[in-house]
């Protein structure tokens, strides 16, 4: 019995590795019609934890992203999105083919709690179908991207959409957000909102609710910026959020076409004979002589002059250190040569602290010798308090 259970434990791994190993879905679709896929979180929570349930009895609902692009490629299609609002919730890939051809596309579902990873293999064909002749765009104000991808939401906007129109066979072409085309992103408050654009066609051409667009009355109520209602028993929302915006409904006529232009005539390739090759002649002479003074003498010239000028300024003009000796007052100056002694003695002290006290802290002394001088009787302010008998200086002061 335990063998039995072993072998059944071992063939159900298998088969869920098998699984996940070749996961892939293929889905068909007419060029021009409107393609949603929604990526269910609890499809890849199996993935994750495949045996979980079966044996714990509890399911795990962790937070994943998804990361979409072509295969072999960087990116989606031009013309497949993706979209998911928040890892709680499902992602949608949704777009409408504009040509036929076969797109791989790789899905790829990143577990947010254990940083496990799954892959999805999505093949998409575009099959050739005639394109609907008219369509119908709307916009609803109040709705989100996500929140118009499920069918269920499809099937409501396209129940009124029939019955405004007055028709059973419509098909939704496309559905866009209005930040693709420019739209501002909304406020993070209850009431703000991004809206979509809704595109739906039909093989029946437009019922007269659908052709009061084109009236003159009002296009010229939205161009006025007034609050355009419903025309008179259009008026077939069951759901406020589903409530399209006249001033922004379009019509679209396919039958209408403007014709291609012709394509250009392709000739032999062959230049046809025109006779004998002419030059053109040759410019006349230009003497540049001119340009060269203004462009290259003329500055040359200002930057001597200049230079000339500022040197003057910095050096002609200055006096000299004998020169200004010359002209100082003798008392002035030997107090001036006193009080640099007197520094150089302080710096020569701050580096020897037990050197005895500066001379210059005792009364009456000789800065220079060191000797002690007697005070001279004088009360004259010309005649320095502080003299020496040996002092160069000395001999230039007044008796």
């Amino acid at each position: 019995m335990a063998g039995s259970r072993s072998w059944v434990f071992f063939l159900t791994v298998c088969a869920v590795t098998l699984c996940e190993a070749n996961a892939e879905s293929k889905v068909t679709i007419p060029v021009g019609r409107f393609f949603t896929y929604e990526l269910l979180r609890e499809t890849f929570q199996n993935d994750f934890e495949p045996l979980s349930k079966l044996y714990s009895g509890y399911l795990y609902d962790d937070p994943m992203i998804f990361k979409c692009n072509r295969q072999n490629y960087p990116d989606l299609p031009e013309w497949l999105r993706f979209t998911q609002r928040h890892p709680y919730d499902n992602g949608f890939l949704y777009g409408t083919p504009t040509s036929p051809g076969k797109s791989v596309i790789e899905i790829y579902a990143i577990n947010k709690r254990s940083y496990e990873a799954t892959r999805l293999i999505l093949v998409i064909k575009a099959t050739a179908e005639k394109m609907l002749p008219f369509q119908a765009e709307f916009f609803l104000k109040l709705r989100e991207i996500e929140k118009v991808l499920p069918s269920s939401v499809q099937d409501e906007i396209k129940q009124d959409v029939q019955n405004m129109w007055d028709a059973e066979a419509l098909e939704i072409v496309n559905v866009t957000s209005a930040l693709d085309r420019g739209g501002r992103v909304p406020l993070p408050l209850p009431g703000h909102f991004e809206g979509v654009y809704v595109k739906v066609g039909s093989e029946q051409y437009f019922s007269h609710c659908l052709l009061s667009v084109k009236t003159t009355e009002h296009q010229k109520q939205c161009r006025e910026g007034d609050t355009v209602k419903a025309p008179k028993g259009c008026e077939f929302c069951s759901i406020p959020a589903n409530c399209i915006t006249w001033c922004q409904t379009q019509l679209f006529d396919l039958t209408k076409r403007k014709p291609v232009p012709p394509p250009p005539t392709v000739g032999s390739g062959i230049l046809e004979d025109g006779g004998d090759f002419s030059p053109p002649e040759s410019p006349p002479s230009r003497d540049f002589f001119p340009d060269y003074i203004v462009t290259v003498i003329v500055p040359l010239v200002l930057a001597i002059v200049l230079c000339l000028l500022l040197a003057y300024i910095m050096f002609g003009r200055r006096e000299g250190v004998a020169k200004r000796n010359a002209r100082t007052n003798q008392i002035q100056l030997y107090h001036h040569h006193t009080i640099h002694g007197n520094a150089d003695e302080l710096r020569n002290m701050a580096g020897d602290r037990g050197a005895p006290p500066p001379l210059s802290t005792r009364s009456m002394f000789n800065s220079r010798t060191g000797d002690r001088a007697s005070p001279l009787q004088s009360d004259s302010p010309s005649i320095p308090l502080i003299m020496a008998q040996h002092d160069p200086y000395c001999d230039t002061l007044p008796r």
